[in-house]
């Protein structure tokens, strides 16, 4: 019987069984976790670190397992960015807390959620942990792809691969485990095509279906060159207000965990080196802005990319099922209008704009050449 803290891996079966024979004994202390977006990467290396730490395996109910749950587990570190990269301080903090001995569990166990975003200073600071490690330190390292993490380290490290999880397991667990109508989760699983995450918020959340649905009406609306900015204009806004709205909270509470640290607002004044502070923190909050806005326009480019994918299936006359079914009808307007050779050419800029936007282009400008290319 699989234990209950791999519960939430999805279509991960051949993962789940290299994972479990790594607790019974088959152990070393480094791992690669990869795996397209959504499919799971990081729940599946805070499920082998909790099971890790279990007495049982991962039973899911005792106390170093509700704690690793709630991420208070004291031999559990999670290293992670909300910016576009991972500095060096932080890479030593993280080489520093795994030089310690366990306090509780049976290893010293540090999660690097975002490995592809190491700079290349702080990579080469955790090499030296990662060769040698400290008996008991297990590192579990997570990324999109094997290429994604410099050689040196990833040579030292057991590679686990997971798959895209199929939209019917997607489904069936957020009926079973989250409550949700049967026919809402199976609409979401297809929407977020094999994002588990992605998937959940879309049935939980009715706004993030509208905005969804709106963004996939923008094609067929698409008439000339003034609807291409009007639309790329509304996507760049968009983001930036989300992420205006997530940041702005995460800002305050970091500002005044600052002020508090250098004990600003007791002193009624700035201490010196306070200044160089609050330069970095601004900087990276900046920065982390920057990457959250750009995230929800990749998630709009992704839904983009699914709505000419339906369309060309239908094109093709393919027995393929829809992604998009619940908006079939723009879908048929837009395979009548367009031409399968149109299509092929809308998808490639969409993919064009996302590796336009990796290579830091300006949003807006980027995304008003691509859906100028959506007219043919």
């Amino acid at each position: 019987m699989t234990a209950p803290v791999w519960a939430e891996l999805v279509g991960q079966d051949d993962v789940v069984a290299t994972l479990g024979s790594a607790v019974a004994g088959q152990m070393t202390h480094a791992w690669l976790f990869t795996g397209p977006p959504g499919s799971g990467r990081s729940n599946a290396a805070i499920a082998f670190a909790t099971a890790l730490q279990c007495e049982n395996g991962g039973c899911g109910t005792c106390r170093s397992c509700v704690t690793a749950a709630a991420g208070s587990h004291p031999d559990i570190a999670v290293i992670n960015t909300d910016g576009l990269s991972i500095g060096v301080d932080a890479a030593r903090d993280a080489v520093r807390r795994a030089a310690l001995h366990p306090s509780q569990g049976r290893y010293q166990i540090l999660v690097v959620e975002d490995a592809d975003r190491l700079t290349d200073q702080a990579a080469n600071a955790l090499l030296k942990a990662i060769e040698e490690p400290a008996p008991g330190t297990v590192w579990l390292l997570c990324a999109p792809a094997v290429e994604d993490v410099i050689m040196t380290i990833r040579s030292r490290c057991r590679p686990v691969l997971l798959r895209t999880p199929p939209a019917s397991a997607i489904a069936q667990l957020l009926h079973e485990r989250d409550g949700i109508e049967l026919d809402v989760a199976r609409r979401a699983a297809a929407a977020a095509q094999g994002h588990i995450g992605r998937a959940r918020g879309l049935a939980r959340d009715p706004d993030a279906r509208r905005r969804r649905a709106e963004i996939l009406s923008l094609p067929v609306g698409l008439r000339g060159l003034g609807d291409c900015f009007r639309a790329a204009q509304r996507i760049d806004q968009e983001a930036t207000a989300r992420a205006k709205e997530r940041c702005d909270v995460l800002d305050a509470r970091e500002l005044s965990n600052l002020q508090e640290s250098w004990g600003v607002e007791e002193r009624g004044r700035r201490p010196a080196g306070y200044a160089g502070a609050l330069s970095s923190l601004t900087k990276e909050q900046e920065r982390r802005r920057k990457r959250m806005a750009r995230d929800a326009i990749d998630g709009v480019l992704l839904d983009l990319l699914s709505f000419q994918r339906d369309v060309l299936t239908l094109q093709l006359g393919t027995d393929a099922e829809a992604i998009n079914a619940d908006v079939a009808d723009d879908i048929a307007t837009m395979a009548a209008r367009t031409t399968p050779e149109g299509t092929l050419g809308s998808i490639d800029a969409i993919v064009a704009c996302r590796d336009a936007l990796q290579a830091n282009a300006a949003p807006q400008l980027a995304l008003e050449h691509m859906m100028s290319r959506f007219l043919g």
